[in-house]
């Protein structure tokens, strides 16, 4: 028993529970791409136009992609300390939203619905930097699998939510907005003290570990999607429902099985070499570092504390070096990179949040319309692991540069876009697919070019930093260009019929011209986003043929 409390303890501290127990924490981290399924709700409930649907859309995203304030805290606080902030905000925010939509407190402003929804979204930047930021540390040599791993499960979490509040709830959407407040709070709360940062350790069969991972996400993936479609042709009880999301539960504990056999592993190595007797200190031998290794660190730590991070601004180390934050933010390599994200991830944050409208404009029922926020969650999923693995091997055997898949992924984008504008009869199904896989690859993408670029040391706030464009994006691409142009449908619509916009408490337009010129323009942005990119992919070429993982085999005394 003795032995047996001793490995739970190990277990629970060791890095691979920190993986399970991240994976559950970015499952309930993605709420945000439920907002098409509950805003018809809040536009019906609260007497919304689709400007003012997109504007709350809009403070949604800029929650969403505004982390620095959790970067920041991550860098001075403990990382059970920014989990359970962001716990907090995230019950907060949506909370509120339930009460105002199920009418339990008076109608709200447009700007307390604004500030509702902005802070229940931001609280998944807290979770993204607890784990995200935790995992890529505690596994600097597999960043672009386990970035594509994490993001996976916040790519799969709409459509986890909506087994779980079909099996609790029933088909009642406003419930959706009550489950998304308490349950990722839940999980950040209980799993708040087992995510935190390890010292790398060198581990043979690494990759292999996560590519069972890979198989048991892809798994549930594929139950989701067979479930979706099972759901669309066949009338469900609530004791069938309770099933789905009792196999959902249990594939979403499989890795705990792994995580702990790992562990185990582990634990049996550190008994035998507890056996030999010691020649070097713990911390030499764990990690292997030879004297000439000690003697640069040490150089390289003094004359870091001799420099001000303002004198070094424009002294700018080389790339995959360690940059201070205001040495990434005011380099040429991060602007490119902002105006692209400003490209893509602006115009696949209007096309995800206009999914509902899009249906509902094209004359698809109720629960079709969830059908397509469910293919744009799973295809999400398949797009963050598909990126994060694939760019990982095309990276170690071909040096084929990170920012070259992102090119692809925007012209892919492009394609979705058109389907939208032009539809034809199964061309939205399509095109969900299209667009999740293309919005779900891009960051894992941008958040694994950033750590390579800019190195490690400032990670948590620099990768914040690196998806602020997304929500500016948002804002013009779906508030002043989508909203206006479908608002402006919807009142010619009316004039035919001899009425005017007082006449009617929620403007809706029907139709494929509703929704036809906006998904032009974003198409042609998105275009303009790819061509952006390959700005990087020329300045980043030569870097990425080098061998960018060299210093971490040498600090873990493998060459």
């Amino acid at each position: 028993m003795g032995d047996a409390c001793k490995f739970a303890l190990h277990a629970v501290d060791g890095r691979w529970f920190s993986v399970f127990a991240s994976f559950l924490i970015m499952a309930g981290a993605g709420a945000t791409y439920l907002f098409g399924t509950y805003s018809k709700d809040i536009k019906a409930t609260l007497g919304y136009d689709q400007t003012t649907l997109n504007l709350l859309g809009f403070f949604k995203d800029l929650g969403a992609n505004v982390g620095v304030l959790s970067g920041l805290l991550a860098e001075v606080t403990p990382t059970w300390f920014v989990l359970v902030v962001g716990s907090a905000m995230n019950f907060a925010g949506y909370f509120m939203i339930w009460m105002s939509v199920t009418q339990r407190i008076a109608k709200p402003a447009v700007w307390q619905m604004c500030l509702y929804i902005c802070i229940g979204a931001n609280s998944q930047n807290f979770a993204n930097t607890g784990a995200l930021v935790t995992c890529v540390k505690n596994f600097p040599e597999s960043r672009g699998v386990m970035l594509g791993m994490l993001k996976g499960f916040v790519g799969l979490s709409g459509a986890i939510f909506t087994q779980f509040y079909l099996a609790i709830y029933g088909n009642d959407s406003k419930s959706l907005i009550l489950l998304i407040g308490w349950l990722p709070a839940a999980l950040s709360v209980i799993f708040a003290y087992t995510v935190r940062e390890r010292k790398p350790e060198r581990q043979p069969n690494e990759l292999k570990v996560f590519y069972q991972f890979l198989i048991v996400s892809i798994i549930l993936a594929l139950f989701l999607m067979a479930m979706n479609i099972v759901e669309k042709l066949v009338d469900f009880s609530k004791a069938a429902y309770a099933g789905s999301a009792t196999v959902v539960c249990v594939m979403l504990f499989i890795p705990l099985i792994i995580a702990i056999k790992e562990d185990w592993i582990q634990w049996n190595l550190k008994h035998q070499e507890g056996m030999k007797p010691a020649t070097e200190t713990t911390a030499e031998k764990k990690l292997d570092i030879t004297p000439e290794v000690k003697s640069e660190i040490s150089k390289e730590q003094e004359e870091k504390v001799q420099k001000s991070c303002f004198l070094t601004i424009c002294n700018k180390p080389p790339r995959g070096e360690d940059y201070t934050i205001l040495q990434a933010l005011l380099s040429i390599d991060m602007l490119i990179l902002f105006a692209a994200t400003f490209c893509g991830l602006g115009a696949s944050l209007t096309a995800v949040d206009n999914l509902g409208q899009i249906g509902e404009s094209l004359g698809y029922p109720t629960k079709t319309i969830k059908s397509f926020v469910s293919l744009v969650s799973i295809w999400n999923f398949f797009g963050r692991v598909f990126a994060g693995f694939v760019s990982e091997s095309l990276l170690v055997k071909y040096k084929m540069p990170r920012p070259l898949m992102m090119t692809f992924v925007l012209l892919l984008a492009c394609v979705g876009y058109l389907l939208i504008a032009f539809p034809f009869s199964g061309s939205v199904y399509v095109a969900s697919v299209i667009t999740g896989f293309s919005f779900g690859a891009q960051l894992p993408l941008l958040f694994a070019i950033i750590s390579e670029l800019f190195g490690l040391k400032y990670y948590s706030t620099l990768f914040n930093c690196g998806q602020l464009a997304s929500p500016l994006g948002s804002y013009i691409l779906n508030v002043k260009v989508t909203g206006l142009l479908y608002d402006n449908e919807a009142v010619k619509e009316l004039a035919k019929k001899g009425m005017d916009r007082s006449a009617v408490k929620e403007l809706v337009c029907i139709g494929v011209q509703c929704f036809r010129l906006p998904f032009i323009v974003l198409s042609a942005v998105t275009f303009s986003g790819a061509l952006i990119s390959l700005i990087l992919v020329m300045r980043t070429r030569k870097f990425y043929s080098s061998d960018i993982y060299k210093k971490f085999r040498e600090i873990h005394g493998v060459k």
